[in-house]
């Protein structure tokens, strides 16, 4: 038999008969206006950048140098920029740079390499366990902005000739020109370290459950390591997964926004909050057009608060309160 709540600090009532643990989350998180209201936030800002393509009205990249600097207009709703491109667009294009980077480093990192290392790391103990959480902590100890500058530095011009290649020797053409080598930099700098807060979180409550009378029984009958994690340990800690999803797409967005503000991460022509900010950062282009660095900074700021008030709600919820 498989129990239906997880032990130790995140103790929650059962879960009604017919209802699963989802369902019972779902049903408080709703409770929770202001979570409600950062999960709208965040699903618009996602879909405007799924959906870029169609819903842009220019191309991030389509330049006019007559039309500089301009502020919001009939044609231009956001202002123009300092090439004259549409700042709408740029910020919808930014905004899917945001929803590829941080899907993809959190269902790598977090989702499939964190919970992985942490189920084993907490069902299997011993050397499994020791080798896993000293990885762990070399990697929580490191200065991580600073190492992700570092690592982007120094493979960026690398993964850039390896796209080069790619394109001239096989059928694949294209990647150079979308920027695709920036992407898979920033995408494994972060993966790195990624997975270390997720596969704590799962470890720990995966060293409680397992001295449960429903894992005891299924060792007991003969069950296999891969059916103990996957049938009786995975479902319990499902909640767990959700909340350190939700905490890794903020933290993973806010870093590549950081990374490429400083001039290692998504690299032109691609467009990203962090280039924007950073083409505005003067004091002076300021003083004589907030719009350049308003828009970004308010896309940003918007999406960054709504994750750190959603994983409150989700906190909550899945602590029963």
């Amino acid at each position: 038999m498989t129990a239906t709540a997880a032990a130790g600090p995140l103790d929650q009532p059962v879960p009604a008969r017919g209802q699963s643990q989802g369902a019972l989350l779902w049903s408080r998180l709703r409770r929770k206006r202001a979570a409600m209201a950062s999960l709208v936030v965040i699903a618009a800002i996602y879909m405007m950048g799924i959906f870029a393509p169609v819903l842009a009205p220019y191309s991030y990249s389509q330049q006019d140098l007559d039309r500089q600097w301009e502020g919001p207009t009939a044609d231009h709703w956001l202002g123009t920029d300092t090439l004259g491109r549409d700042m709408l667009s740029r910020a919808m294009y930014s905004a899917r740079t945001t929803v590829i980077v941080t899907l993809a480093v959190v269902l790598s990192g977090s989702l499939i390499l964190g919970n992985a290392l942490g189920l084993l790391a907490g069902y299997r103990g011993g050397r499994i366990d020791s080798v896993v959480m000293r990885a762990g902590d070399v990697f929580a100890g490191l200065p991580d902005i600073m190492l992700l500058i570092l690592i982007n530095a120094a493979f960026g011009e690398r993964v850039s000739s390896l796209t080069r290649w790619v394109d001239t020797h096989t059928f694949v053409s294209g990647l150079t020109a979308t920027g695709a080598a920036s992407y898979i930099t920033v995408f494994g700098a972060l993966t790195l370290f990624s997975w270390v807060g997720t596969a704590r979180l799962i470890r720990s409550q995966v060293l409680q459950l397992r001295e449960r009378d429903f894992v005891l029984a299924a060792r007991a009958i003969g069950a296999t390591p891969r059916r103990v994690i996957s049938r009786h340990l995975l479902p319990n800690v499902s909640n767990l997964i959700i909340l350190s999803v939700s905490g890794g797409l903020g933290a993973i967005a806010g870093s590549e926004i950081v990374l490429t503000w400083f001039g290692v991460g998504v690299q032109p022509p691609a467009a990203s909050f962090g280039a924007m900010i950073f083409e505005a950062g003067s004091v002076r282009m300021f003083q004589t057009h907030p719009h350049l660095l308003m828009v970004p900074a308010a896309f940003v700021t918007a999406l960054l608060f709504s994750f750190a008030l959603l994983g409150d709600g989700l906190n909550d919820a899945v602590r029963g309160r």
